[in-house]
């Protein structure tokens, strides 16, 4: 008896590659093999990357808080301490939009944390 082969469910499978590889330069648009490589490599960066994206936007907003502070006399580390003794909840995300963009808003929580 003739071996059985799912034709349709590994096209199926090399389509979807050849899909996720559309727009890669040369090679990796076109060979399977090449593609499915790049594709593999490319997804254990967006994998990585979503990790490490999390990490990059809290060290700007450290960043933006330090330097927003510090025109007020504080430090970061003893600015975020007086916020949570005083129970303001406010993430680090808010706090530095708020320390660019409406400074008199930043200025007004520095200031009611310092009392």
């Amino acid at each position: 008896m003739p071996r059985s082969v799912n034709a349709v469910a590994s096209r199926k499978r090399r389509k979807k590659i050849m899909k996720m590889a559309r727009g890669y330069f040369g090679a990796r648009s076109k060979v399977y093999t090449v593609a499915k490589n790049a594709v593999e490599k490319g997804l254990v960066y967006a994998y990585r990357d979503r990790k490490a994206k999390k990490r990059a936007f809290r060290r700007l907003w450290i960043a933006r808080i330090n330097a927003g502070v510090r025109q007020h006399g504080l430090s970061y580390s003893r600015f975020m301490h007086l916020l949570s003794q005083s129970d303001i909840q406010l993430n680090r995300k808010v706090l530095a939009d708020l320390a660019m963009n409406n400074p008199d808003t930043f200025k007004s929580i520095v200031d009611s944390v310092k009392k």
